[in-house]
């Protein structure tokens, strides 16, 4: 283990500093557009933008990489991120900040599947769980941090443009100046979407939901809370809990899921998470109350984070349910295409979720959050109904980000090792010394 965190430490340190960026840059975009009095439709039209280039990034990254390489992929598309946001600063509309969004989609689609790819070269079978988890803790805790950068000056001005372009170009230095060889990138073949689906339903149409979600909760939580008049140091907390209260969620719900019935657990934490949306959604109506405790959002706090403690185990968790129904040798296949789904379902969440606000108000984004909740838990109780669980001693619940790469499936430990291929893993730079 400490060989693995030796050898990777460049590659820790490049991510923490592009995550850091990354959740700056997610709360200063919803927080300007609104400023910038952008309709909220338009502000989840551009948000969208950012999942849409995920997309196409995700398609079309591993040709990339296996023509030029991982270093040359990362600096390349670090580069385009830290030159995009600046960008943000000068054309302030939301066509072209849609475009810049799907821009960043693509960047940062490559770099996590640069990062996890290497990640997972470097790691062994009997590590490759804590290297996941180190990789998790990273992921949030820097995201988490960067979300409170919000307070660094006001969103209107310049500098926190320029701040953020500042923390992605100094990604690139402990990358470029690693003397480890990178990896040979292996292709990952995923299953059919119809294969998935006849072997899980459940974790196929719930993972085109939850993408739904994912993409409008993060997105658009600054948004809520900047049309609410929160202060920015409000909103800076309010990301900060989500992210934070999310990542420490993981494992303890993820232990019942693997003592308890799987299908049982995602219902039980979909509904509960529905619930914790409305009590937010009744609690903001106390906060301009004056001499009531909502009056200094205290209980939409602890809502918010009793909704996030819910919520963002559930891609992790419908993994795992659907690895009970697939063998050992398909799950990172299975897991490349329910990542597919997800991004499908991601690419829509902003703009509908914009939709339902721009309907009922502000309290729309709680509404489309409790409603596609409610989705998923009433889809998983007529599941249950038809198809009894398995028990499938391979799988397992193991933590996964909401933005894993099938490289990054890879890494869990109940997964069977992709193959090297069968040519000799030559280093990058080696090669360019032998031209």
């Amino acid at each position: 283990m400490n060989k693995v965190l030796k050898n990777s430490w460049a590659l820790f340190l490049g991510m923490g500093a592009i995550m850091l960026a990354y959740g700056f840059q997610g709360s200063l975009l919803g927080v300007r557009a609104i400023k910038e009095d952008f309709s909220l439709i338009a502000t989840g039209f551009m948000m969208s933008g950012y999942f849409v280039g995920y997309f196409i990034g995700a398609k079309t990254i591993p040709n990339i990489i296996s023509r030029v390489g991982h270093i040359r992929v990362f600096a390349a598309f670090a580069s385009v991120a830290s030159l995009v946001i600046l960008m943000h600063a000068i054309y302030v509309t939301p066509f072209v900040w849609f475009l810049l969004r799907v821009l960043t989609g693509i960047s940062m689609v490559s770099i996590y599947t640069v990062a996890e790819s290497w990640l997972n070269d470097r790691a062994t079978n009997k590590n490759r769980g804590s290297v996941l988890s180190i990789y998790m803790v990273i992921l949030y805790g820097a995201m988490g941090l960067g979300m409170l950068f919000l307070n660094f000056s006001n969103p209107i001005n310049f500098e926190p443009f320029i701040l953020i372009s500042i923390i992605t170009s100094a990604a690139l230095i402990p990358i470029l100046l690693t003397k480890r060889k990178p990896p040979t990138f292996k292709k990952i073949e995923t299953m059919s979407v119809q294969e998935v689906f006849n072997s899980s339903p459940f974790g196929m149409v719930s993972s085109f939901f939850y993408g739904t979600i994912q993409s409008a909760l993060f997105t658009l939580l600054a948004v809520y809370a900047t049309t609410m008049n929160f202060s920015i140091f409000q909103i800076s907390i309010v990301t900060f809990l989500l992210a934070i209260s999310g990542a420490i969620s993981q494992w303890p719900i993820g232990k019942l899921s693997d003592i308890f019935d799987r299908r049982k657990v995602i219902i039980i934490v979909t509904f509960a998470a529905a619930f914790f949306a409305l009590c937010a959604i009744f609690a903001s109506g106390t906060m301009y109350y004056d001499g009531m405790l909502g009056s200094s959002k205290v209980w939409f706090y602890i809502f918010l984070i009793l909704f996030s403690f819910c919520s963002l185990p559930m891609f992790s968790l419908i993994l795992a349910h659907t690895n009970d129904f697939i063998p050992k040798e398909k799950f990172v296949a299975a897991g490349a295409s329910l990542q597919f789904i997800f991004g499908l379902g991601a690419m829509g969440g902003p703009f509908l979720c914009s939709i339902f606000m721009g309907i009922v108000g502000p309290n729309g984004f709680f509404i489309f959050l409790l409603f596609f909740h409610a989705l998923i838990g009433v889809y998983g109780v007529y599941r249950s109904k038809v198809r009894p669980t398995v028990e499938n001693p391979d799988s397992q619940f193991v933590a996964m980000p909401q933005s894993i790469t099938p490289a990054g499936i890879e890494l869990n430990p109940s997964t069977e090792p992709i193959e090297e291929p069968a040519k000799s893993s030559v280093s990058e730079f080696t090669a360019e010394e032998n031209k």
